[in-house]
Parts: C-alpha cells; sequence; structure tokens
C-alpha cells in the first residue's frame, strides 16, 4: 500500500516562534523507519479557517494525515472540532475518555473546569488514540476512504509515547510504509559545503542509496539515505557509498551521525588516557563549556583559563611581556605560549589556547576583526600555533564559536597525526 503522509502542526506559537518545532522532526524520523512515504509539513495557526483550508490541501495530495497541537481544554484547541466540521462529523462524547480526565485529576488534587470537558469529544466513528501520559487523547479516524487521520497532543513527551505504543504499531498492522529508510549523515569542519560537493558530485546521480549536501553553522554534512526491506539491508546499501565518499574527503570528515568535535576530541583523549587543558581570550570559556557538554568529560578535560586581559595570559600563563608588547596579544607567538602555560599549569598532557578579535570593534589593517590564533602544546613539548580567519560580516558570535569549532577539529588532527 503506497501511502503518502503528510504532517499537520497546529499551533499559533509556533508560527511566533515561540517553540521549536520538534515534534515535526520526530514523527519525519518514525516514518523514515516506518518506511512511509512523507512529503509535506504543514504549519497553522489556532484558527478555524485556516485549519480547514490546510486539511483541505492535506486531504487532495495525502493518504495519511498525522496532527499535532490543539487538544487541550484551552478555547484555542481547535484540533478536533476543526477536524470534525470539515468532514461533516458530529462530535461524540465518550465516557471513558472524560472518566479518565476525572481520575487524573483526583490524583493530583487539580480542580476541573467545563473546558476539560471537551477534551472528551471525539468525531462519531473515530477511535481514540490513548495518551498514557496526559489528559489528551488523541484518534485514530478513517475521515473517508483511503483517509487516515491521526492526532496527538502538541507535548513532545506525550507524543512520543503515544507514537511508539500506538500510532507505529497501528501502521505496521495496516501495513502503511514499504519497507524502511535509514540515515547516515557524515559531518565535515574545514570544507566548505560547495567544495565538498565536488568532490563527490558524481554520486548525486545515485537513486539508492542517495546522498545529498547540506551545511548548518559553517559545518558541512552529506546525508546517505537508502530505502530496504529491512534496517540491515539498508546498511549494507549506504556501507560501500560510504567508503567511496571516504575515500575522497575523509580528511575532513570528524564524524558521522549524532558525533560532535567535543564527543570525537573526547573519545580520542579517553581512549589514550590522556588529558587537556584549555587558555581562551577572545571565546571567554566557549571551548571549556562545550567540552564540558559531553557527559564524562571530567575524565579527561582538566579545566581552563580565560585569560581575557593581558595581565592574566602573564601572571597566570607565564606569556612574556616582551612577547605581547612586541607581537600583541593576538600572534603565534602569544598563542604558543598560552597553549604551554595552561598545559604547565593544570599538568595536562595537552593544551589548547584560543586568541583573536572577534569585532565588531579592535580590529586594524594589519590585524582585521576575524583574526584568530589556535595555540596546540602536545605531550612530546612540541608547540604549534595555526591562523585562522572569518568573516567579520559573520558578526562577533559566529566567529567565536567557528574558532572554537576549528579549535577541536585541528587538535582532533593532531592528535591521530600522532597515533
Amino acid at each position: 500500500m503506497n501511502v503518502g503522509a503528510e504532517v499537520l502542526c497546529i499551533g499559533t506559537e509556533l508560527l511566533l516562534g515561540e517553540i521549536l518545532n520538534s515534534n515535526a522532526q520526530y514523527l519525519a524520523q518514525q516514518l523514515a523507519l516506518l518506511g512511509v512515504p512523507h512529503f509535506y509539513q504543514t504549519v497553522v495557526g489556532d484558527n478555524p479557517d485556516r485549519i480547514h483550508q490546510a486539511l483541505a490541501i492535506a486531504a487532495s495530495r495525502s493518504n495519511l494525515i498525522i496532527t499535532t497541537g490543539g487538544l487541550g481544554p484551552t478555547p484555542d484547541d481547535l484540533t478536533t472540532e476543526a477536524i470534525a466540521n470539515f468532514f461533516d462529523a458530529p462530535l461524540e462524547e465518550r465516557p471513558e475518555i472524560w472518566e479518565r480526565i476525572q481520575e487524573m485529576a483526583a490524583q493530583t488534587g487539580r480542580t476541573l473546569t467545563a473546558n476539560n470537558r471537551k477534551q472528551a469529544l471525539l468525531p462519531k466513528g473515530a477511535d481514540i488514540l490513548p495518551n498514557p501520559v496526559g489528559t489528551a487523547p488523541g484518534m485514530v479516524w478513517e475521515a473517508r476512504p483511503n483517509l487516515l487521520i491521526l492526532t496527538f497532543p502538541g507535548v513532545p513527551s506525550e507524543l512520543y509515547p503515544m507514537w511508539q505504543q500506538t500510532a507505529s504499531p497501528l501502521l505496521k498492522a495496516r501495513n502503511y510504509g514499504n519497507g524502511t529508510f535509514h540515515s547516515k549523515v557524515l559531518l565535515y569542519w574545514g570544507i566548505a559545503e560547495s567544495a565538498l560537493a565536488t568532490k563527490v558530485n558524481h554520486l548525486f546521480a545515485l537513486q539508492n542509496p542517495t546522498v545529498a549536501p547540506y551545511a548548518n553553522y559553517g559545518q558541512a554534512r552529506l546525508r546517505i539515505t537508502a530505502r530496504a526491506n529491512s534496517q540491515e539491508e539498508a546498511i549494507a546499501l549506504i556501507a560501500p557509498v560510504e567508503a567511496e565518499i571516504l575515500r575522497l574527503t575523509g580528511e575532513f570528515c570528524y564524524g558521522a551521525d549524532e558525533d560532535t568535535l567535543a564527543t570525537v576530541a573526547g573519545r580520542l583523549l579517553q581512549t589514550s588516557g590522556q588529558t587537556l587543558a584549555v587558555a581562551e581570550s577572545c571565546t571567554g570559556g566557549w571551548l571549556g563549556e562545550t567540552l564540558t557538554e559531553v557527559s564524562g568529560s571530567s575524565s579527561y578535560f582538566l579545566g581552563g583559563v580565560i585569560s581575557y586581559s593581558n595581565d592574566v595570559k602573564v601572571d597566570l600563563l607565564n606569556v612574556e611581556r616582551q612577547a605581547l608588547d612586541q607581537y600583541g596579544a593576538v600572534s603565534e607567538i602569544v598563542a604558543q605560549q598560552m597553549a604551554i602555560g595552561v598545559k604547565t599549569k593544570l599538568h595536562s598532557d595537552w593544551g589548547i589556547s584560543i586568541t583573536g578579535i572577534a569585532g565588531p570593534s579592535g580590529g586594524t589593517d594589519a590585524k582585521p576583526v576575524g583574526l584568530v590564533y589556535v595555540g596546540i602544546a602536545h605531550p612530546d613539548g612540541k608547540v604549534e600555533a595555526i591562523e585562522l580567519r572569518f568573516s567579520p560580516s559573520r558578526g562577533r558570535n559566529w566567529i567565536r564559536k567557528a574558532t572554537v569549532m576549528s579549535a577541536l577539529d585541528l587538535f582532533r588532527k593532531r592528535f591521530v597525526m600522532i597515533g
């Protein structure tokens, strides 16, 4: 049975940007796992007419409509009523729903209002999609031949178990979908999306698996997606394509899927039993924060020094005053001395330092905004500093974040080089 699914997310708060629409991402991932073709997503506010318009479009092109949001007790929760009105179906109160709502309220000592009773209403002929967590159930409804509607609350902690316990088994039992989709995302730093695409351009014509590039915040990615009868078959289809991509681009690829540069750096340190300390100027502790976002980082990350002023560089990191006077804080030699200084001070195996001009002020012709030096002190006593230049048009925070990512990537490459 070939089915085209459409996700309809209902809530004015989504349109205002007050809430991140994580439900759409989750549902897209789950549909892919089931092999259900998923062609459209729509976000619409809490307005009956606009919900009707969205339903009309969805019903004209999709066989499976999944809605999120608008199932609560407040006046702006309109989803169930709007769907029933669109398909000219009367609403009926389901006693078992109202009974459960009252039981949950009694357990928590909450007082119900008349508005709560609307959550017990479903279109005539619809089945209940149980909500094991909250008071708002969804529905499973064959609104017309070859059109199935599933509704979910907008709260992710309620939607997820409803999907796993009821919706996913139901779609499997009804043979929605065809096999499964599986994706692997290769992650890159230090290469532009366009340059990456040029290296693997011949692979974009593949039909199964497919290869697609995309970028986010300076990071390039290649997504390999296969469709097969099982996850194992899909993984086998992906494997030779992944190998070919890595043969062409491996020097820039730092990981895959849920990896981050921080988790990759952490694995290298943890596996080797080595430790790291950092000294930061223009990033103001961002590198240390990024490293400590990883659970278990205390086993390899010893700490850091935010040496924003020259006096701190001298007093805590033993940077030479003469080097600061002659070359300036943003210089190769100061970056080197900062890395050595923090490594020595905190007795770590590795030291990473960052010094630069993040802007928007402070730049000169000789040292423009976006100029950064990353120092790396190795376990064997070797020390180096790498010059980086970022476009000032990207803004201060972009430069700072890109610097942190670049520092971690440089560390990864140096670590791998020495084995």
